[in-house]
């Protein structure tokens, strides 16, 4: 029986003859499904695969009911069209194609560079206009100049090479580029982006859009920066403050931008940007090429062949291969691991090297290597454009120059089950270890040399400190002022009046004024606000 694969968005052709070549697959393409929901999700009910672009919605409802569906192929590499969690409840894998646009997104950051850099937007208008004002449009060479790149996966790393062949000069940040394979790039990696903001004479950004990233150029950036700066923004719109980008463009603290994304898309009309002389808009081009637009189709394509007659997953956003009772076996140490990595990966620490997860106990007779997966997926889930997962975790990790090494002990410890994640930095090494109590409860047992019992969900205030009197008065009469709840609080120490750790379980995050205050207090060493799922969340992957 022929695998039946639905195609409802617009694909290059030779994509679909991809598909048409499979004798095993039968094609049918219908794009009027895209806009419409019941007829496609009765469509779904008939289907072993389908291949999707950004016109389709596959919600929750449309998944629902009977269906022999059994994988979705994202032409692309955003998934925010596609419910991954339902469609994981379906048992269904999800895939995309992250690797097919990256020439062209670089390509085109590239030329917004060139095009912000000669005034060529603003020079074409005057001359078919009937001017020759050569005076007026007089530029800067690339030449020399300092690039800054802030992310430097797939499209940053392009776009460092390209720059590079320029004559620039570039620096980045990525705290999950490994300082040695930044080198090896010959691209100068900074800890901090406060180190970043003032060298640059152009920045560009290839960072996923997250809570974390929304607006990570805002008015006080921007102040730091030199005022003949130049910005691109062929990512995702909302990573920059985009009235503060007018502010300052207007102020003359900014020399100009280049902008091919927006937040929302398409802008509203009379948007500021899309008409400031100083700024050079096009509608969101980064990926349309027909090359790219043939690469995603094709490897689209591909990767649904290959699933639906040889069983092989790649490029997956979730996990619904993975054999059920394995994975019942295992859920709550995944879900420990995932949460340890969650932890690390939010610590102020620097850049990072390596990480060593040690299996003691009854985990060490699970499968380990997923356990060990899940911890690289928390670990690199905030950092990367693409979701990672247990498939794609540690492959993502070693492309970064990331190494994780993993050890089992079969001997209990004080716990019947530990699993201890140590990270390697520049800077230091930093430890975690958690465990389970009982099937359901998970506890965070260890940080640094400290011991302690806390619950490891929802937001926790960890700080290290000097063992004095009244200081956890403080901080809960600091919080307590602004209606920041304590749920739960645990301190480790080595010895009375020494150094020692505080994890606080909050019901909600602090205000940054209150979190100065508890750091400014003589006592208090560090400070980091963690931001776990709560309880009972799992990743879409489980």
């Amino acid at each position: 029986m022929a695998h039946r694969v639905l195609v409802t968005d617009k694909l290059a052709e030779e994509g679909l003859e991809r598909l048409r070549a499979e004798r095993a697959i039968e094609l049918v393409v219908d794009t009027k499904l895209a806009q419409d929901p019941a007829g496609l999700r009765a469509a779904l009910a008939e289907v072993d695969g389908i291949v999707v672009r950004s016109g389709t919605q596959l919600t929750a409802e449309v998944l629902e009911g009977p269906s022999r569906l059994r994988a979705i192929v994202r032409a692309g590499v955003g998934v925010d069209n596609i419910d991954v969690p339902a469609a994981t409840r379906r048992g269904v894998v999800v895939m995309n194609t992250p690797g097919g646009n990256t020439v062209s997104t670089a390509e085109h950051t590239m030329a917004m560079m060139l095009a912000l850099a000669r005034n060529v937007p603003k020079a074409n208008d005057s001359l078919k206009s009937g001017r020759w004002e050569r005076n007026q449009f007089t530029g800067t060479q690339l030449e020399g100049k300092t690039l800054g790149v802030i992310g430097l996966g797939r499209v940053g790393l392009a776009v460092a090479k390209r720059a590079q062949g320029l004559g620039m000069i570039v620096v980045g940040f990525d705290p999950f580029l490994a300082i040695e394979k930044a080198q090896e790039l010959g691209i100068e990696s900074v800890r901090r982006l406060d180190d970043l903001w003032g060298r640059c004479d152009i920045l560009t950004l290839h960072t996923p859009l997250t809570a974390e990233t929304r607006h990570l150029i805002g008015a006080a950036e921007l102040a730091q920066m030199k005022p003949s700066v130049r910005i691109i923004n062929c990512a995702r719109g909302g990573l920059i403050d985009e009235r503060a980008l007018v502010e300052a463009l207007d102020a003359g603290k900014v020399a100009g931008a280049a902008i091919d994304v927006f937040d929302p898309e398409p802008p509203p009309a009379g948007h500021p940007l899309v008409g400031h002389p100083l700024v050079v808009v096009t509608p969101h081009l980064g990926a349309s090429t027909e090359e790219a637009q043939i690469s995603v189709a094709v490897e689209a394509a591909r990767l649904l062949v290959d699933f639906l007659t040889r069983g092989h997953v790649r490029f997956a956003v979730n996990m619904s291969t993975l054999d059920r009772a394995e994975l019942e076996d295992v859920r709550m140490y995944l879900n420990l691991a995932w949460r340890l990595g969650m932890l690390h990966a939010q610590m102020d620490r620097g850049t990072l090297k390596s990480a060593r997860i040690i299996h003691r106990g009854e985990v060490a007779h699970k499968n380990t290597k997923l356990i060990t997966a899940a911890f690289a997926a928390g670990l690199m889930e905030s950092a990367l454009e693409q979701q990672v997962n247990l498939v794609n975790a540690v492959p993502l990790a070693r492309e970064r120059g990331i190494l994780i090494e993993e050890r089992t002990a079969e001997e209990p410890g004080d716990f019947a089950t530990l699993i201890q994640a140590e990270v390697t930095t520049e800077r230091k090494k930093y430890v975690a270890a958690g465990t389970l109590f009982g099937k359901q409860f998970l506890r965070l047992v260890r940080l640094g040399s400290y011991l302690l019992d806390a619950h490891i969900d929802g937001t926790l205030l960890v700080f290290t400190h000097l063992d004095r009197p009244g200081l956890i008065g403080f901080i809960g009469g600091t919080l307590g002022d602004e209606g920041v709840n304590i749920a739960q609080m645990n301190v480790g120490r080595e010895e009375q009046g020494g150094e020692a750790i505080g994890v606080v379980n909050l019901d909600s995050v602090p205000s940054a004024a209150a979190l100065e205050a508890v750091q400014k207090h003589p006592n208090i060493l560090s400070l980091s606000i963690i931001k776990l799922p709560p309880m009972n969340a799992l990743p879409t992957w489980l």
